[in-house]
Formats: structure tokens, sequence, C-alpha cells
């Protein structure tokens, strides 16, 4: 089987001092990309720092004999974005992937004890970190015309999670910009993807009371990456689609609508009696497709399915 492989090109990667982030800086530098390693080293919370994440990354690779480079930039300002960038191409003079996977994490508390500053501070990093960030590399990319950007969504912002309203509205957020900018991407030679991973990171391991420790060890973050090596190779075409990457599994995620009943002139009543039409067909299911009600119980349903091939 022949190895893919990204020899010579450059990832900027938010987000990997620790984590997802993490492995994925690990393995493209594996495959021979030059990495740059954000992050500054932020608790949960988004407070705090500590240059100690990105740097031992950095060893590491250096240690395996790959190229890399540390930044600190707290994602999510325009400056920010820019700055990140500014420095993979002061580098290496150009930039081929970005992978947007910084975020931040609150408790979990309902709704009414959600306040304009939590939203803003999640939103800050996880959308606006991408948006800035991608806006930042996104001339010099076309420029040349090639790219690759992999952002970062979640089940939780399609189907929600008891407790996570920011982070929720955060990732259907990043959804709806992958998806937008990919419908014009390709005439920039750009290709914009997404991911939507679980993994038993620290944020999982604090909140989530769905998980056992023996599950989690099944949920491995090196397990996602794969599938961001795929997407950020140049032979994968794919433009505009969602992958769940979970415990070593990649599917592909639609937003789909029903056959539907229609009428020229629609009532109440009719809808209600032709209401079996509304919804998808049971046939629907049965040839694969997956509905998941909660995002804490979409990976258990995935190992369920296909088992763990750690």
């Amino acid at each position: 089987m022949e190895e893919l492989r990204l020899d010579g090109q450059v990832a900027v990667i938010t987000g990997a001092g620790r984590g997802l982030g993490r492995e994925h800086a690990l393995l493209l530098a594996a495959r021979g990309a030059r990495v740059l390693v954000n992050d500054p080293g932020v608790e949960l919370d988004g407070s705090g720092g500590d240059a100690t994440p990105a740097a031992e990354v950095v060893d590491l690779i250096r240690a395996r004999g790959g190229e890399a480079e540390v930044n600190l930039d707290p994602v999510g300002t325009v400056e920010a974005g820019e700055a990140l960038i500014a420095q993979a191409l002061e580098r290496w003079g150009r930039i081929d992937i970005l992978v947007n996977n910084a975020g931040i994490f609150t408790d979990r508390y309902p709704f009414l004890d959600t306040t304009q500053e939590s939203f803003e501070r999640v939103l800050l990093v996880h959308l606006y970190g991408t948006i800035n960030c991608t806006r930042a590399a996104w001339p010099h990319m076309a420029a040349r015309g090639y790219g690759k950007v992999i952002n970062t969504t979640s089940a939780v912002g399609f189907v929600g999670s008891v407790g996570r309203m920011e982070y929720g509205v955060a990732k259907g957020g990043i959804h709806a910009f992958t998806r937008t900018l990919s419908l014009d991407s390709l005439d920039s030679g750009i290709y914009v993807n997404e991911i939507s991973p679980g993994a038993g990171t620290r944020p999982v391991s604090a909140s989530s009371e769905f998980f056992t420790d023996e599950l989690l060890a099944k949920f491995s973050p090196h397990l996602v990456s794969p599938t961001v090596l795929w997407l950020a190779h140049p032979d994968t075409t794919v433009n505009g689609e969602t992958f769940t990457a979970i415990a070593g599994t990649t599917a592909q995620v639609v937003i789909g609508e029903a056959h539907g009943f229609g009428s020229d002139e629609p009532s109440p009543e009719s809808i209600r009696d032709h209401a079996d039409e509304v919804f998808l067909d049971e046939k629907v299911y049965a040839a694969g497709l997956v509905r998941h009600n909660e995002a804490d119980g979409q990976g258990q349903v995935l190992i369920a399915r296909f088992g763990n091939r750690v």
C-alpha cells in the first residue's frame, strides 16, 4: 500500500500542543510536512498560558527528524490569525495546509446560566479563530492556486449535547462557514472540508459522564489524525464535506431531507394526514443511514457497529 506523504508541504495547526492537535502535528510531520505548532497552552476555559505543550511537540518532531516551529498566538482575533500565517510564510515561504483545531470549553450548565460573555469567549476561539486564520491564509493559497483547509466541527453542533450550548453554537457556525466557503473555494484551487472528531481528550474526560475510563481508552486521539492527513493530501479532492472521525471510524456526514409531502394548497390537516411522507422512510435507515439524537452517545454507537481496531 502506497504511503500518503506530504514532503515539502507546510502545515499550520492551531491548538496543537495537546490532544487532537498534537496528534495531527506529529502525524503530518512524520509524513514529511513542515509544521507550525500553534498553542498558547491555556486552560480548558481559556485562562492562563504555558509555552511548554507546544514546545514539547516541536522538540518531539525535531527529535524524529522532522521540521517544526512554535507559535503561541491565542487564535481568535484578526491580528492573531495574521501573525500565525505570517510566521509560517517567513519561515518556509508558503502554506499548503491549515488545520483549524483550537478550542476552549465550559462546564455543563443549563441555557439560563449562559451569558453574553460565555458565548463571546467560546465563539472567539472556535468560530472566529477558524474564520480569521482561514482569512489570513486564503490569499497566499489562492496566489499559488492550491490549499487545504480542514476545520473542526462537532456532532454537538448538529445534534446537540446537554449543557453545551455555547460549544454547540460555535461548532454549528463552523459547519456553516465550511459549507459556504467551499461553494466557491475551488475557483481558487483550495479544498475546504471539516472533521467531526471524538476522542478521550481533556475536555471529554473532564466533563463527560457517559465515558468510563475503559471506554475513553478506546477513543485515542491518534485514531482521528489519519482522517486529517487523508484530507490534507493533494490526491484527496473532496470538497465541502464533513467526516466523522471517532475511534478509528471515518464516515461522511450529510444534511439531507425526506422526500416530503407537497400540495398546491397545503393545510395543517393535509400535512397531518400525510405526516408519514414528511419524515424519512424506515428504508433509508435500513440502508445504512444512522441518526444520532445526542452527541455523547455517537461514539458508543460507532464502537458497537465497528468495534475498535486499536
